[in-house]
C-alpha cells in the first residue's frame, strides 16, 4: 500500500475510533470542545488526522478523556 494511501487510512481509523467512543458517551464535538477548553474547528481537525503539533497535543487530551486505550 503507497504511503499516501496508508496515511489515509489510519486517518479515517482514527476519527472513527474517536467518533465512536465519542457516541458510546452520548458527547458531541461541541460537548468535548468546551471540556477541553479549544475551539471546535480545532477539535474537529485533530480529530481528522491532523499532523499539526496543537492537533497531537489536543489528541492526547481526547484520548484520557474518551478513555481510548494504545492511543495515549
Amino acid at each position: 500500500m503507497p504511503i499516501e494511501e496508508a496515511l489515509a487510512e489510519s486517518r479515517k481509523n482514527l476519527e472513527k475510533k474517536i467518533k465512536i467512543a465519542l457516541l458510546d458517551r452520548g458527547m458531541t464535538q461541541k460537548e468535548l470542545s468546551k471540556l477541553i477548553k479549544e475551539n471546535p474547528q480545532q477539535v474537529n481537525r485533530a480529530i481528522k488526522g491532523d499532523s499539526a503539533p496543537k492537533s497531537i497535543e489536543l489528541r492526547k487530551k481526547i484520548y484520557q478523556i474518551l478513555n481510548i486505550e494504545g492511543m495515549k
